[in-house]
C-alpha cells in the first residue's frame, strides 16, 4: 500500500488511546481492527499493546512476540527491534510488564527510553495504544498523554457505569482532553445511541466535559469467528457487519483528527506521568 512521502520538517503521529472501564467489552479487538482499518486508509499506523502485565495482541493476531518493551528498558534491544509488522499493513509495539517497571529505572535508563519511545512519534502517522481496563495509573497515564482517548463500552450496566468511571477520572487533571465514546455489541443502531446519550448527559452534567459519539459496533457471530481464527475480523470477513462498523469508526476519527494538532510529546509525558 502507498504511503504519503513525508517532506520537509517532522511531524509526530496523532496518537489514539482505546480504553475501557472493565475487561471484557471488546477493548483490543476494537483497537486492532482500528488499526488496521486506518492503515486500509493510507495511514502508516503503529498498534502500541499498552495492557500492562496482560498484553494478548499474540493471542488475537497471527504474530508471534518475540521481544517486548521488557527488552528495551533492560537494555538488550533497541526499540526499532521491537517493532514488528502485523496484519493489514500494520505495525506492532508489545509492552507486556515492560512501562511497569519504570519506577526503578535511573535517570539515564529514563532519558534513554524517552529518546527511544520518542523515535516511534516520527514513524507513523497514527499511534493506537491499546491501554489496560480501569482507572490504574497507568491506564490514565496512556489515555491522558494521547491526543484521542476512544472508551469503549456495552450496553450491560456495569460497563457503562465502569465507562463512566474512567471518563471521570480522565477529568480529574488541568488539561480538557477529547473523549468519545464507542458502544460494542449493539443490536442495533437506537441501543447504542441510548447509550451514548445517557453518557454524553452524564458527562455534560457531573463533569462539565463533552463526550463525542464514535459510533457502534454490531453484534456479529464473524467476530467470535474470527477470533478462533486468530484474524482481525476485518480481514477475515470484510463484509460483514461488523467490520463495516469498524470502517465507519476509522472513517469518523480521520474526519476528527483534521480538525485536531498533531501530537506533541506523547511518550515523554507518559514517562514524566510515571515519576
Amino acid at each position: 500500500m502507498a504511503r504519503q512521502v513525508r517532506t520537509g520538517a517532522k511531524k509526530t503521529a496523532r496518537v489514539l488511546a482505546v480504553t475501557s472501564g472493565k475487561g471484557g467489552v471488546g477493548k483490543t479487538n476494537v483497537a486492532a481492527n482500528l488499526a488496521i482499518c486506518l492503515s486500509a486508509a493510507g495511514k502508516d499506523v503503529i498498534l502500541f499493546d499498552a495492557d500492562l502485565g496482560l498484553a494478548n495482541l499474540d493471542v488475537l493476531l497471527p504474530v508471534k512476540i518475540r521481544f517486548n518493551l521488557a527488552h528495551v528498558i533492560a537494555g538488550k534491544r533497541r526499540l526499532a527491534e521491537i517493532v514488528q509488522p502485523g496484519p493489514g499493513g500494520i505495525r506492532l509495539v508489545c509492552g507486556a510488564s515492560g512501562i511497569t517497571q519504570m519506577a526503578d529505572l535511573t535517570e539515564v535508563q529514563r532519558q534513554r527510553l524517552a529518546q527511544e519511545m520518542t523515535q516511534l512519534e516520527y514513524k507513523a502517522d497514527v499511534i493506537v495504544i491499546d491501554t489496560g481496563a480501569g482507572i490504574s495509573r497507568n491506564v490514565l497515564g496512556f489515555c491522558q498523554s494521547a491526543d484521542h482517548t476512544l472508551v469503549v463500552t456495552t450496553t450491560e450496566p456495569t460497563s457503562i457505569t465502569d465507562a463512566y468511571a474512567v471518563i471521570k477520572a480522565l477529568n480529574q487533571g488541568t488539561e480538557r482532553l477529547k473523549i468519545s465514546l464507542l458502544t460494542n455489541m449493539v443490536e442495533n443502531r437506537d441501543q447504542a445511541q441510548k447509550v451514548y446519550q445517557r453518557l454524553a448527559f452524564a458527562g455534560e452534567r457531573f463533569l462539565n466535559c463533552a463526550i463525542y459519539d464514535a459510533g457502534y459496533v454490531l453484534r456479529d457471530n464473524h467476530l467470535s469467528q474470527a477470533v478462533h481464527q486468530r484474524k482481525p475480523v476485518v480481514l477475515a470477513f470484510p463484509r460483514c457487519p461488523a467490520s463495516y462498523c469498524f470502517v465507519a469508526l476509522a472513517q469518523k476519527l480521520i474526519r476528527a483528527g483534521k480538525k485536531e494538532p498533531a501530537g506533541a510529546g506523547f511518550f515523554r509525558k507518559v514517562i514524566n506521568w510515571f515519576f
